[in-house]
């Protein structure tokens, strides 16, 4: 592995309210801790999951809270050239910088790695099939899959949209407009299937897909976020 490349990697993680289960990305980053830069930005969290990542790692707190603006702000103040956005209750493959080098040094500007949910129900393996599948055949990737960028390109696009809902799939509407391709990374993302369980898994499902229709066809996106709450 190219240490050269991993240093200008910057591993950007928005929070809020996460203390029962950070534990988990916590320990899964002391992996890559002395090869890149990792910056955790909290959202005016109150169950002390700011308290326990400072024991370890670079923490910032955003001016504005929500996840778009959390990122955006952890992107301001990174200092590498690819940054990588990774959802709180997601766990990174250990050869996850080697391969965002191997995707970048071929010309891509952005890319995602293969998601696979941390359930052995045949509901959620077929999930992952379909989400993986999107990024193939629709060039969408979303948030729960690790979504990496030059950084230069990222600021190109405009950042992620500050909107309280959508913003990966905003920022892969605007990437298949712009004409760029998302490599999809082999190796595989492990992302909590929280979500689901909490209101059903088959019925959060087709919520989502309602959602990003309504989306699409430009409905208010707070009526859209009430619906996802």
């Amino acid at each position: 592995m190219s240490t050269k490349m991993d240093k200008n990697i910057s591993i950007i993680i928005p929070v809020y309210n996460e203390v029962h289960t950070i534990d988990k990305l916590i320990d899964n980053l002391e992996q890559f801790k002395s090869l890149c830069e990792i910056i955790f930005v909290d959202g005016e969290s109150s169950d002390g999951t700011d308290i326990k990542i400072k024991r370890k790692y670079k923490l910032l707190y955003s001016p504005k809270k929500g996840r778009s603006n959390q990122m955006n702000y952890g992107a301001s103040k990174s200092k590498g050239d690819i940054l990588l956005f990774l959802h709180a209750d997601s766990i990174l493959p250990g050869d996850a910088l080697s391969q965002i080098e191997i995707v970048i040094s071929k010309g891509y500007k952005i890319g995602c790695f293969k998601i696979e949910f941390d359930s052995r129900t045949i509901l959620m393996k077929i999930c992952s099939f379909m989400s993986n599948l999107r990024v193939k055949l629709r060039n969408i990737g979303f948030g729960d899959q690790g979504i990496f960028i030059k950084k230069d390109y990222f600021y190109r696009l405009g950042e992620f949209k500050g909107i309280p809902i959508m913003e990966d799939y905003q920022l892969s509407i605007d990437i298949k407009r712009d004409g760029e391709k998302i490599a999809l990374v082999n190796s595989k993302i492990i992302t909590s299937e929280r979500r689901f369980v909490k209101n059903g898994r088959f019925k959060t499902m087709i919520k989502m897909q309602r959602l990003q229709h309504m989306y699409r066809k430009g409905e208010d996106i707070e009526k859209i976020a009430n619906l996802y709450k």
